[in-house]
């Protein structure tokens, strides 16, 4: 491997090998298809029409690490007797190898070149004008790139992590209260999801069902869940926007539940919102994911929500129509609720939604036990 003489303030000189480490090397290959189309159709000065087509060519085609690293080497030759000029300084190593192979990937010759303020990236001056279209071009589409993969978060809430965590603890402390339903006590009277009394106008009863449970097993699994899924859905939309989003899935889960039964039908229980969280992750990871990846990621989503439902909605006495409506409105309203991933909203807002989505189960309650 061809090695170059850098000086350093007269104190002799260091061998630094042109030699760009594997990851850099990686990156830059997975983005020539970006390199390819900024080189078409960026206006570099001092570049004709067809050097500009042999650029191209040069990144279009595919190349090993060793093809790389042997275009390195015929470049560092080219550099040596040149003082050059400085397009880029970093401290970090692994960031000028980077910009290092984009150039490679240009045909353009460069060499690295330690000083004290960092890595220099050093190309002849007839060729910095180029050399800085470049790397501006492949910065610009690489930074548009990671907004995109990456619009399927929005700006982290401080608390927004607990927030599954606090809604589980909340439903197992209000099962202590309620009991069991076999003690049939007025909590369950009043709030469970008689499909009868909320299509007769209780519409009360599809918030208040979602937070009663059977017994035991059914309020620890629901807390489980919720701590993993609420969470996740925090995380995703922001704590009041999710936990809002939750409550129209679960509680419009139970009333289409209610008018498909119609009469004698009569459930509890969170797992129709759980089931929406998971709804509402597909949905949005769809939606992430469309913009820039293949169309065979949507249906890959929607069948592995549809496997949660085969698999954890199901098991025997569970409510199955009460979990699909849940997963499928789930979904509809993930997709609705993607402007909150697009524009996130402050945080004094996400709280203050998350406590009025509390305050409409709190006032579910006084309607249903006044």
């Amino acid at each position: 491997m061809t090695a170059l003489t850098a000086s350093r303030g007269g104190m002799g000189t260091e061998e630094v090998p042109m030699a760009y480490p594997l990851g850099a090397v990686e990156r830059a290959m997975k983005v020539q298809e970006v390199v390819l189309r900024t080189l078409q159709a960026a206006d570099i000065p001092g570049r004709s029409p067809r050097s500009i087509r042999r650029l191209a060519w040069n990144v279009s085609g595919p190349r090993s690490c060793g093809q790389v690293h042997g275009m390195a080497s015929i470049m560092a030759e080219q550099m040596e007797d040149l003082a050059g000029t400085a397009v880029r300084v970093t401290p970090e190593r692994d960031q000028a190898d980077e910009w290092a192979v984009v150039l490679a990937a240009g045909n353009i010759p460069h060499r690295l070149r330690p000083r004290l303020d960092g890595w220099a990236l050093i190309v002849s001056t007839r060729d910095a004008e180029a050399a800085r279209e470049a790397l501006d071009a492949y910065e610009r589409e690489n930074i548009a790139d990671t907004v995109d993969v990456d619009a399927d978060a929005v700006a982290p809430v401080p608390g927004a992590a607990v927030v599954g965590v606090a809604i589980g603890l909340l439903l197992i402390g209000f099962f202590a209260v309620t009991g069991t339903r076999a003690g049939r006590s007025i909590w369950f009277e009043r709030g469970g999801a008689d499909a009868e009394r909320i299509v007769a106008g209780e519409w009360w009863r599809t918030v208040t069902a979602l937070t009663l449970h059977a017994d035991a097993p059914h309020v620890i699994g629901n807390a489980g869940a919720s701590a993993v899924l609420v969470g996740a859905v925090s995380h995703q939309l922001g704590p009041g926007v999710g936990l809002c989003v939750l409550l129209l899935a679960g509680a419009g889960g139970n009333a289409l539940t209610a008018a498909a039964h119609g009469t004698h039908h009569d459930s509890v229980g969170a797992s129709t919102a759980m089931f929406g969280a998971i709804g509402i992750l597909g949905a949005t990871r769809v939606v992430s994911r469309g913009r820039r990846r293949a169309a065979r990621t949507s249906w890959m989503v929607v069948a592995a929500s549809l496997a949660l439902l085969a698999l954890l909605g199901t098991s025997p006495g569970s409510d199955l129509l009460a979990h699909l409506f849940g997963l499928l409105l789930g979904g509809v309203l993930g997709l609705a609720a993607t402007p909150a991933m697009r524009r996130p909203l402050r945080p004094l807002v996400q709280w203050a939604l998350a406590v009025a989505a509390l305050a409409v189960v709190v006032g579910a309650w006084l309607c249903a036990l006044s």
